[in-house]
């Protein structure tokens, strides 16, 4: 297990993060890419996508030009057949930000992974391990549930013991479904209780949190545009490419958005037309989800793209106030 990241001292002031988020698509990368050159700054990734190897045009990964403009970290971190979730990605990343701060740059942390920056920034339930011998357990009883015309029996367990955890996921949600019954079985305890205990409350940063966006209507241009633009990239060729290095489809990586239409066509189940509208649907569904989250944080900050100069002028203040 890797070594836990060195962790401010109570008496020390806690180092600033500026964190950059928002929905897929809303203009994030070349504003943190500004932000680096204005402030010398260092970028962390915080998509949970880009950090996979030979996965670049679905995951819209910084391009190569975009990298050397400005130094990124947590990026190609691990092959699309490698688990890797929150927990990892907290740990991983709070190392390169003290690192970061230690060499006296500025960080910030970019993506649009939520999940991923709460993880960072306040800390997850980091004593219950996943226990993949229990995962696979549940989700084989899952599929005997399916097969015996039962689909909601895991749901109906996890009321019985966790009746909170259970009326906040859907029973069709079995991922959240089995993991919330595996905490249960390892801790002894109802993972709703323990989120409660937890409260998300550690707080080794001082952030300031900002969330870019430019309208539902020019958000939706966007995401279509860019999806047609993936395509026309060789978005297809890299799924193929893929696939000939033994990444299959059923990878998780491999049934992201993008990946899992792209699959469709490459198994001769779909055509590209049918897949991009599908692949545009389904992003701009995940845009509003993404927006549905960041509307629960308190301390987010809205701001759009062409705003530029007030952004600066805040990330300023923000690094400079004592």
């Amino acid at each position: 297990m890797a070594a836990a990241p060195p962790q401010p001292s109570a008496d020390a002031p806690r180092p600033r993060v500026v964190i950059l988020t928002g929905p897929t698509a809303s203009g994030k990368t070349p504003i943190a890419i500004e932000l680096a050159k204005r402030f010398d700054g260092e970028i962390v990734n915080a998509d949970s996508m880009q950090v996979f190897r030979y996965m670049d045009i679905g995951t819209a990964k910084p391009s190569p030009e975009q990298q050397a403009a400005a130094v990124h970290h947590m990026i190609d971190v691990v092959t699309p057949d490698s688990p890797y979730n929150a927990g990892r990605f907290a740990n991983d990343a709070r190392t390169v930000l003290s690192d970061i701060h230690a060499r006296g740059k500025v960080a910030l942390l970019t993506g649009g992974t939520g999940l991923y920056i709460r993880a960072v920034t306040e800390g997850l339930l980091g004593d219950v391990d996943a226990d993949p011998g229990l995962r696979a357990e549940l989700e084989a009883e899952h599929e005997q549930s399916l097969a015996e015309a039962d689909p909601h029996r895991l749901h109906r367990r996890l009321a019985s013991v966790d009746p909170k955890a259970a009326a906040a996921i859907h029973p069709n949600d079995v991922r959240r479904v089995v993991r919330a019954l595996e905490i249960h079985q390892q801790s002894g305890s109802a993972a709703s209780k323990l989120r409660d205990d937890h409260d998300f409350c550690e707080r080794p940063y001082r952030t300031l949190h900002l969330a870019i966006d430019p309208g539902r209507e020019v958000l939706k241009q966007r995401i279509d545009a860019r999806c047609r633009a993936m395509l026309d990239a060789g978005l297809l060729k890299e799924v193929r490419a893929l696939r000939q290095r033994r990444f299959g489809p059923e990878l998780r990586p491999m049934q992201a958005i993008g990946y899992r239409h792209m699959n469709a066509v490459a198994d001769g189940h779909d055509i590209l037309e049918n897949a991009l509208e599908a692949m545009q649907r389904d992003t701009r569904h995940f845009a509003r989800r993404q927006r549905t989250w960041l509307r629960a944080i308190p301390d987010v900050r809205w701001r759009h793209p062409e705003q530029l100069d007030a952004l600066f002028a805040e990330v300023d203040e923000f690094l400079t106030d004592d």
